[in-house]
């Protein structure tokens, strides 16, 4: 059973900025090893000659299914163990697999490899997202949720930068190795550099005795109404937001005949560099306003959701690639706040001691249907298109995708209705 009672004031707690940093920057080699494999999806395509459908399952459901599903008993170990050498193990095992993925001579191959690499993955972010909150203080959190968040916009910038240049000297399997072989060493300094932090030590609180059963975290969970609503609508978008960002490169190379190493370098910046500035600064924003409302959190993801749509729509008709680049700015800067508002409600509707699995289960749902299913339906819809005559399949696939962006605005709106009431509760439990 699990007892609470108040502990020391934690306005600065020495050596959590060291610890977001290095999150951060495992969080960045996490999105490095899964998006190296995006710029060089046509290349793939070419040698093992395979469908859209193809690369979509090779981005998503496979990848996915492991690192969602494993997620969970993760979670449920970090929620009880040392989270700090659940992560260093997990990154370990995800970097040798993107490693061994360079190796692959046939899909099948790939494909296994891809999965070790989910399997990897899937000890990442609840334990690092559940230490952040033990870190940073309500007040801080989506911030701190937004920086830990930049490692997503860094990865893709990172992983695009360095596939298409590795690709255009060494060729596609070489840019694996390149990409792989690090995360070993940064294992190491996750392992002996980073310190496990107390739970709830951010909110003035002192966990102890044991942490709550499978059984009640879920109970407890499904009576948050607007943790439900909000994790719905983030799932909405995050279908929309995974298969644009799997074939926004592709749909470039085919519409203006260029090159992995082309559109490489400008991709990772605008998606990388202006989505990772997005993420801090929307995150500050959040927190600015959330201390007057918390029901910010969810309502500045409906407006963000909102804004992206024409700018998107727009790049997909742009005359040339530089117009696309430039439509592109607005969607880029607010694609990755509705992740980190997800990961900061996560930590703020449930009890201290769910707050690992919380973060699985919202991690679960985002990846298994999200990244799993949005590349998958994108893929499909393309081939589809393709034998219907369509002239730009890719193009026509991706605008059905927005959808998901206009039918998640109504699921924030309603997940803004009991959110004060959930955060009260989930503190007072």
């Amino acid at each position: 059973m699990t007892s609470v009672t108040p502990a020391a004031p934690a306005t600065a707690i020495p050596g959590r900025a060291w610890v977001l940093a290095v999150l951060t920057l495992t969080y960045t080699f996490n999105h490095i090893d899964r998006q190296v494999l995006v710029i060089l999806l046509e290349p793939i395509k070419a040698e093992l000659n395979l469908r859209d459908g193809d690369l979509g399952m090779l981005t998503g459901i496979v990848f996915a299914g492991f690192y969602a599903t494993l997620g969970i008993p993760v979670a449920m170990w970090a929620d009880r163990g040392n989270r700090r050498n659940i992560i260093a193990l997990a990154l370990t095992i995800w970097s040798a697999m993107t490693a061994l993925s360079g190796l692959a001579q046939t899909y099948w191959q790939l494909l296994l490899a891809r999965m070790g690499v989910g399997v990897g993955e899937a000890g990442g972010t609840p334990p690092a997202t559940s230490m952040i909150a033990d870190l940073y203080p309500p007040k801080e959190r989506a911030t701190a949720m937004g920086i830990y968040t930049t490692g997503i916009g860094l990865g893709v910038m990172g992983g695009f930068a360095l596939g298409g240049i590795i690709y255009e000297h060494f060729g596609w399997r070489a840019a694996f190795f390149v990409a792989g072989i690090p995360g070993l060493l940064l294992a190491l300094l996750v392992r002996f550099t980073v310190k496990e932090p107390a739970r709830g030590l951010a909110d003035q609180q002192k966990i102890e005795g044991d942490a709550p059963s499978f059984t009640e975290t879920i109970s407890f969970i499904l009576r948050q109404s607007s943790y439900l609503w909000l994790l719905a609508g983030c799932l909405l978008i995050c279908i929309s937001s995974n298969a644009f960002l799997v074939f926004t490169s592709g749909h470039l190379q085919r519409t203006y005949g260029l090159s992995p190493s082309e559109v490489s370098l400008p991709l990772g910046v605008l998606i990388g560099g202006v989505g990772s500035v997005g993420a801090v600064v929307l995150g500050a924003v959040c927190d600015r306003l959330s201390a007057k409302d918390m029901r910010w959190r969810p309502l500045m993801i409906a407006i963000c959701a909102g804004l992206a749509l024409p700018f998107a729509w727009m790049f997909l008709h742009a005359p040339n690639v530089w117009a696309a680049y430039a439509w592109n700015l607005v969607p880029a800067f607010i694609g990755l706040i509705y992740a980190s508002i997800a990961y900061t409600a996560s930590q703020e509707l449930v009890q201290v001691r769910m707050r690992s699995f919380a973060s699985a289960f919202m991690l679960f749902c985002l990846t298994l249907i999200g990244i799993g299913c949005g590349p998958w339906i994108a893929g499909e819809l393309s081939d589809y298109f393709a034998a219907q005559g369509a002239q730009n399949s890719l193009a026509r696939s991706l605008e059905m995708m927005l959808l998901f962006n206009l039918a998640s605005i109504a699921c924030l709106l309603m997940a803004t209705r009991n959110y004060r009431r959930d955060a009260a509760r989930a503190a007072a439990a």
